[in-house]
C-alpha cells in the first residue's frame, strides 16, 4: 500500500511553499496507523541554487531561498563549502546577495537580458532534489512576461524542480541571462513553464543591496488601473494605452504635484506607457526625490505635470533569525496574525487605517498572502487596527471565502482567502 507521498518530505514541503506559496496538500489517511504530525515542527533546511558573480565571493539567488534561515552555507562544485552571509534581501524583485570568504573564486559571466529573443536556446543549471549541478534545456517563450508590479519575467520551457531556484539561466554564450525562480503549475509539478529574473533587472537591485542592504525605489501615491477600449474612446484617446488614475494619496507626491482622479498617465519622464504595469515599474526606478515629468490625458487634452518622486517603504534589512523565536504561533482559522501599522505606514495609507501581516500559514499562505502585506479592509469593512482586524476575525464564517484589499509595494489588489475543503 503506497502512503502518502509527500508525508515527511521536507523537499516537496519546500516546493509547494516556495513556488506556489501554498502547503503541500493533505490526502486523506488510508487505514494507516501513524502517529500525528507535529504541525509546528521546525523545517531544519532549505535547498537552493545560485550563482558566484564576483571572484571575491558575491553570489546572487531567490529572496525565498534564504529567507527566513539562520544559517546560510554554499556549497561549489569542487566540493568546497562556506558559511555565507546574506548581505540584503529584496522581496519585490526576489533577488538576494549572499558572501562568502574566497579569492579568485570561480566567476560566471553576465549577458544582457534585454538582447534576448523568443525562442532562443537556453540552460538552467540548478540542484533539483538536492541532484547537484543538474542541466537542463529549452527555449525563451516570453522575454517581458507580466508577473508583478516591479518586475517582467523570463518565461521558458525550462525543466525547473524544486532546488533550481535562485540558479543561473544561461544563454549559448556561457552568459547567465536570468535568475530561475519560480514555475507556473495547477498540479503541483512541471507543466512546461518557469520563470526567471532577468539579470539586468537583477543587477540594478544587486548594486544597492551591497550599498546599503536595502533597495530604494519611487513612488506617487496613486492607485491604477488598466485602460479599457470602451473607456479610451470616450475620454477621446486614439488607443487604449497607459494608466488610469483611479485613486489618490491623500498629500501624497501625485496630489502634491496637481494629479487627479481619472488623469490618464500617458508618459513618464518621456517613456510611453503602453499598459499599467508599465507605471510603478518606472517610477519604481526613479530615484527618490527627484524631479520626474507626468504627462496625463484630462479632459480631452494632454497635460505635463511635474512630481517630485516620493520613496516607497524599503524592505527591513537583513537580521540574523533567533530559531528559538523564530516561529510565531498563528491561532485564527485564516493562518494570519498582523500588528499595528508604524507611524511612517499610517502616513502613507490613504486614510491612515490598515494592519501589516507579521506572518502567513495554511489558507492565508495558501492564498498568496506575504508577510509585510497590509490589510486595508476585509469583506467590504474597512480594517482599523490589529484589534478590530481579530475581533472581526472571530466572528467570521469558516465556511465562507474571505474578501481582502491588500496593499503591497504600493499597490492595492483585492485577495480572496476560500475555505478548505
Amino acid at each position: 500500500m503506497q502512503g502518502d507521498p509527500f508525508s515527511g518530505d521536507d523537499q516537496a514541503e519546500e516546493f509547494f511553499r516556495r513556488f506556489f506559496g501554498m502547503p503541500v496538500p493533505q490526502q486523506a489517511p488510508r487505514n494507516r496507523r501513524q502517529a500525528p504530525r507535529q504541525q509546528e515542527q521546525e523545517v531544519p533546511r532549505g535547498v537552493g541554487s545560485g550563482f558566484i558573480v564576483s571572484q571575491d565571493g558575491y553570489i546572487l539567488t531567490n529572496t525565498h531561498v534564504v529567507e527566513d534561515a539562520s544559517e546560510v552555507y554554499v556549497k561549489l562544485t569542487d566540493k568546497r563549502e562556506f558559511k555565507a552571509k546574506v548581505i540584503g534581501t529584496d522581496r519585490r524583485t526576489d533577488v538576494a546577495v549572499l558572501k562568502i570568504e574566497g579569492n579568485k573564486l570561480p566567476k560566471i559571466s553576465i549577458g544582457d537580458s534585454d538582447k534576448i529573443k523568443a525562442g532562443e536556446w537556453v540552460i538552467a543549471i540548478g540542484s533539483p532534489f538536492n541532484l547537484d549541478n543538474t542541466v537542463t534545456s529549452g527555449i525563451i517563450s516570453s522575454k517581458a512576461r507580466d508577473t508583478g508590479d516591479y518586475l517582467p519575467l523570463i518565461q521558458t520551457d525550462v525543466a525547473v524542480n524544486p532546488g533550481n531556484s535562485g540558479g543561473p539561466l544561461i544563454n549559448m554564450r556561457g552568459e547567465v541571462i536570468g535568475i530561475n525562480s519560480q514555475i507556473y503549475s495547477r498540479s503541483g509539478g512541471y507543466m512546461g513553464i518557469s520563470f526567471a529574473i532577468p539579470i539586468d533587472e537583477a543587477m540594478r537591485v544587486v548594486e544597492q543591496l551591497k550599498t546599503s542592504g536595502v533597495v530604494s525605489r519611487g513612488r506617487m501615491g496613486v492607485g491604477i488601473e488598466d485602460l479599457s477600449k470602451e473607456v479610451a474612446e470616450g475620454l477621446g484617446l486614439s488607443k487604449a494605452q497607459g494608466a488610469l488614475i483611479s485613486q489618490i494619496e491623500p498629500n501624497g507626491p501625485a496630489e502634491k504635484a496637481g494629479i487627479q482622479e481619472g488623469d490618464v498617465v500617458l508618459k513618464f519622464n518621456g517613456s510611453p506607457i503602453e499598459k499599467r504595469s508599465d507605471l510603478p515599474r518606472m517610477v519604481g526606478a526613479t530615484k527618490p526625490g527627484s524631479k520626474a515629468t507626468v504627462s496625463v490625458w484630462r479632459k480631452g487634452a494632454a497635460k505635463d505635470i511635474t512630481m517630485i518622486v516620493g520613496e516607497a517603504e524599503a524592505d527591513k534589512p537583513v537580521q540574523k533569525v533567533d530559531k528559538k523565536t523564530k516561529k510565531e504561533k498563528v491561532a485564527n482559522h485564516l493562518g494570519i496574525s498582523v500588528s499595528d501599522l508604524s507611524d511612517d505606514q499610517k502616513r502613507s495609507m490613504p486614510n491612515g487605517n490598515g494592519v501589516v501581516i507579521d506572518g502567513v500559514e495554511g489558507l492565508a499562505a495558501g492564498s498568496g498572502l506575504r508577510q509585510g502585506d497590509i490589510i486595508l479592509m476585509m469583506n467590504n469593512v474597512d480594517v482599523k487596527d490589529a484589534g478590530q482586524f481579530n475581533a472581526m476575525l472571530s466572528k467570521l464564517d469558516t465556511k465562507k471565502a474571505v474578501t481582502l484589499l491588500v496593499r503591497r509595494g504600493g499597490v492595492s489588489q483585492f485577495l480572496v482567502i476560500r475555505p478548505a475543503g
